[in-house]
């Protein structure tokens, strides 16, 4: 009985949570066309500069607390209280730190607007931890319906403060506001919405226990965000501000998919498997299910948005964005693998083997150095292709350990998900050849969906794929009940 209901909390969680992350991905889509044509490459490589320090900053102020409030089974208000303090303190320490440094910034990079962009963007930070503790609320109860409220709402807004200012040429501005108007509004419908308010209480044992576990978690997500966001400084700097533009729209395309997935996968399947994390026989069952469900959603959409990455950049955002359509489908084969490597490193932060994941962290950093030399040396083409081999190393890394305690392989894996790849590939290739058809970009993009669809549902018609056959019939079940 409690089994089932933990599978529909998970499947009702993993539903709104898709939900959510589609309705943001929807608005955002939309906004990001009209403001791709509005703005130029220049512009979006500006932001993109600034968005390497508000991530670091922004794992930095997490400091891994959530994970080890999401873990903690029985969470008290002063566990509550004092992540949010320390979360606060935190965000004025780097905002006041980056104030400064905003001069510094602007010369290293040679370019006199960073100094005004960094001290006001960064004032998102700010904003972003007042609202940590209320998210963590939510997603430990696996409420995503209401977050998904909350994003709708924002987004539309935020995105049409964006497209506003854009119109009346505010430039890259227009891409601040729209940042800074979605943090805002976020932060006050979690208010809102989650009816907590924290109250005056630090607790230096729950500061200990929860930073503890937290600590490791931090410094592994801080040594990946600070060495995905080297690759935009590496062209930031090395190139030029519009180069960083083509990269970061080709990134945002990717993102769409891979890093959506990922959240959507992160968010529902680590309160989930925390809940189970004491029975090692249902802990491996679901563990095993939902490696081989993403991968099969994973493979499909992914190795579909690289079929179509060149007639849809120039069909939705035009031929400036050119090169970004040249990036996509190398962005797009290293994330294909990011769903997988969030599951195992979920399982290991579940089995309290944050050690382990901070290990693993460095190990793969190491690894990635490689690609940034290329990318400093050589050029961005072969900096992405050396970047889909290290991904593979660092995915390999993570199976191994993620299923050693479990008896789950490696070699395993690779066999659950390999059906689901071949699935994903066999829809890329007749996909990618129409676009060798000597006609114009807006007759080949609807020829590769109608292709790509009838093809997706042939294969999998053929094949039976279990993935796909359970995914047809959950669809199936909550249309005969609505």
């Amino acid at each position: 009985m409690e089994n089932e209901s933990l599978k529909k909390k998970t499947i009702k969680g993993v539903g709104w949570s898709a939900v959510d992350n589609a309705s943001r991905l929807g608005v955002q889509f939309l906004v990001g066309i009209v403001l791709a044509r509005l703005l130029s490459p220049d512009d979006y490589g500006l932001l993109g500069l600034v968005a390497v320090f508000t991530t670091i900053c922004t794992a930095f102020i997490n400091g891994g607390f959530n994970s080890a409030l999401i873990r903690t089974k029985d969470a008290s208000e002063e566990d509550y209280n004092t992540s949010f303090f320390v979360n606060l303190l935190l965000s004025l320490f780097f905002y006041a730190v980056l104030f400064a440094c905003a001069p510094l910034i602007a010369s290293f990079f040679g370019r006199t607007e960073l100094t005004a962009l960094v001290r006001v963007s960064m004032i998102g930070i700010i904003i972003g931890a007042l609202s940590m503790v209320q998210q963590t609320r939510l997603t430990k109860r696996i409420d995503f319906k209401t977050q998904t409220k909350i994003t709708l709402v924002s987004s539309v807004v935020s995105g049409l403060i964006g497209i506003g200012l854009a119109v009346i040429d505010f430039g890259v501005w227009a891409l601040v506001a729209q940042q800074l108007s979605s943090q805002i509004f976020t932060t006050i419908l979690l208010y809102f919405y989650n009816r907590w308010m924290p109250s005056l209480s630090f607790s230096l044992e729950s500061f200990h226990r929860l930073f503890g576990f937290g600590w490791k978690i931090m410094a592994s997500n801080l040594i990946t965000t600070i060495w995905r966001d080297l690759y935009q400084m590496v062209i930031g700097k090395c190139y030029a501000p519009a180069a960083l533009g083509q990269y970061t729209r080709a990134k945002h395309f990717s993102n769409m998919l891979s890093n959506n997935l990922v959240n959507i996968i992160q968010r529902v399947t680590y309160p989930v498997l925390s809940n189970i994390q004491d029975d090692s026989q249902r802990l491996l069952s679901a563990y095993r299910r939902i490696i081989k469900m993403s991968t099969f959603v994973t493979s499909v959409f992914t190795f579909m948005l690289a079929a179509v990455s060149e007639p849809l950049i120039l069909c939705l955002i035009g031929p400036k964005w050119h090169d970004a359509a040249v990036y996509l489908p190398f962005l797009c084969a290293i994330g294909l693998l990011y769903p997988l490597i969030a599951i195992n490193m979920n399982l290991l932060a579940v089995q309290g083997r944050s050690d382990v994941l901070l290990i693993i962290e460095i190990i793969k950093k190491v690894t990635e150095l490689i690609p940034l030399f290329i990318g400093i040396f050589v050029g961005i083409i072969p900096m992405l292709c050396a970047s889909i081999l290290t991904g593979l190393i660092g995915y390999l890394l993570n199976a191994y350990y993620a299923g050693q305690t479990l008896g789950y392989t490696t070699r395993t894996q690779l066999l659950d998900t390999a059906p689901s790849y071949g699935v994903g590939l066999t829809i890329a290739i007749p996909v990618s050849l129409l676009s060798f058809l000597p006609l114009s970009c807006w007759i080949i993009l609807p020829l590769q969906i109608v292709v790509g669809v009838l093809t997706f549902f042939l294969v999998c018609h053929i094949s039976k794929i279990k993935e796909y056959e359970e995914i047809k019939a959950i669809a199936i079940n909550r249309l005969r009940k609505k």
